[in-house]
């Protein structure tokens, strides 16, 4: 089986941040039903053993983000674990620091993540243009752009 992962636990494998994360977000493909229902006995599993773990610690809730990527993002996963039996890939670099970035523009959170990512200034120019497609509300693209000013601000970039 390979999946391809996103969130904290891919930064996580990739050690671009070292904080415990309380679940695995998984892009690529969908979670079948059999692979649901074992995650949840999983979980029960670890509870019994008086491990918090929620029932839907593995979950496939940011499938929809696949649709917004820049085309050809599969090809550019790479390896982040490599068992017996999972394989487990993140997306590279760019797509993983646009899925970032749009979650700190769009919710406010993410921000340790783009700081621990150290986007260069280049790479936060180059995101700015995907961002601001992602909504069509009028004041988006001026939120974005001092949102991302203001990363960068924080990075010691200027804009």
């Amino acid at each position: 089986m390979s999946a391809v992962i996103i969130g904290g636990s891919a930064l996580s494998l990739l050690r671009v941040i070292s904080r415990e994360t309380r679940d695995f977000d998984v892009l690529h493909p969908p979670l079948t039903g059999e692979i649901i229902k074992a995650q949840a006995a999983f979980a029960a599993e670890m509870r019994r053993q008086g491990i918090p773990l929620d029932d839907h610690w593995l979950n496939d809730n940011p499938v929809s983000v696949a649709d917004l990527l820049p085309e050809g993002w599969l090809s550019r996963t790479q390896v982040v674990y490599q068992g017996s039996a999972v394989t487990l890939l993140s997306l590279s670099r760019d797509d993983m620091l646009l899925t970032k970035l749009f979650a700190y523009c769009d919710r406010g959170t993410d921000l340790g993540d783009c700081l621990a990512l150290k986007p260069s200034a280049d790479e936060l120019r180059a995101s700015l243009p995907w961002i601001v497609k992602q909504d069509a509300h009028p004041d988006w693209p001026s939120h974005v752009e001092e949102s991302i000013r203001e990363l960068a601000r924080r990075l010691g970039h200027e804009l």
